[in-house]
């Protein structure tokens, strides 16, 4: 019998079909492709997060109820999955489940996987988005909250009533949003919703595509708010890698990168930080930040496999001011301690 050595083989000697989610910087579907190269250990984990790979594999026989797993498993030097932990996870479930992850468990069995190492509970927002991908993937009905956020975007519930919105309902509408008019309908009432309204719905919308009118919507209201609250906005244009190297590049002008600003851009924009110049004025700004600020938030950035050379070749760069060239110094201390 061959060796099982990925999820994928397994699933796949179980007659599942299944999705791979990532789960650590945002919600978003990874490619079955690419997943197999992430597995084989061909390709680094795109989207890392502290060291780790955290995502979901959603599986099913047929038009049976499916079957989720939250994963999260350490990386390498070079971004791959660590191969003991990958095996010991399998492993694991091998000896749980024998070769059909779809079979009935015992209670003993459930407590085996509930309580293994590699498993972690996604926040209240990520778990939200999460479900209504997935139940929108699967052809499922949107959650019992899903009807009132409808009526509320669409102006037919009172907007003092924005208290009763539930952030599954909201979660539901924002992957819907090209359903019903809904984009329209969410681009017209988010500027007029309160800001609890708004930073709900932005945190929905930064982990999805989203298509004008409402990214004009959006760059309005982060021109437009208080510095406290531009992040919210910026989150929600993350899809738009040149609409944020635009905001950031308003942010560098008026003094605006503070620590809350480089760590949203980190765990949501980083693909602004493709461009030179937008990379540039992000450094500068992590250079004047405390030095264990600037080692943490580098390393984490350094880790995204899309920016790596880049950052790697932005240490060498003579024209970086001498704030940031101490910085790099202090960063490469740390490391050889």
């Amino acid at each position: 019998m061959t060796e099982i050595t990925t999820l994928s083989q397994f699933l796949a000697t179980a007659n599942t079909q299944f999705q791979v989610y990532d789960l650590g910087r945002k919600v978003q579907n990874i490619d079955m492709m690419a997943f197999h190269q992430i597995e084989s250990l061909v390709s680094p984990y795109p989207y890392p997060i502290q060291g780790h790979a955290q995502f979901a594999i959603v599986f099913w026989q047929q038009s049976e109820q499916p079957y989720i797993w939250f994963i999260k498993l350490p990386l390498d030097e070079q971004g791959l999955l660590s191969p003991a932990p990958r095996q010991q996870f399998i492993k694991m479930i091998l000896e749980a489940l024998g070769r059909d992850p779809t079979q009935t468990l015992t209670e003993e069995q459930q407590q085996q996987l509930a309580n293994h190492p590699f498993s972690f509970k996604p926040n209240q927002h990520k778990l939200a988005m999460f479900n209504a991908l997935v139940r929108k993937q699967l052809g499922q009905q949107a959650s019992s909250q899903y009807e009132f956020a409808a009526q509320y975007f669409s102006g037919q519930t009172p907007s003092e009533n924005w208290q009763h919105l539930g952030l599954q309902g909201l979660a539901d509408l924002c992957v819907r949003m090209k359903q019903f008019d809904h984009l329209t309908q969410i681009a017209e009432t988010l500027p007029k919703a309160p800001i609890e309204v708004q930073a709900a719905t932005c945190e929905c919308l930064e982990h999805l595509v989203i298509e004008q009118p409402l990214v004009d919507t959006l760059y309005q209201l982060f021109s437009q708010s208080a510095a406290e609250f531009k992040g919210i906005y910026l989150k929600a244009l993350s899809s738009h890698p040149s609409v944020c190297q635009q905001a950031i590049a308003e942010l560098h002008h008026h003094n605006q990168l503070d620590d809350n600003m480089l760590i949203t851009i980190a765990a949501r924009n980083w693909t602004a930080l493709k461009d030179d110049e937008t990379r540039k004025f992000y450094l500068e700004a992590l250079a004047k930040q405390p030095q264990h600020f600037f080692n943490q938030v580098f390393a984490d950035i350094v880790a995204i496999p899309s920016l790596r050379n880049a950052l790697l070749t932005d240490l060498r760069n003579p024209n970086r001011s001498e704030q940031l060239s101490h910085a790099i110094g202090g960063l490469f201390k740390a490391a050889s301690l």
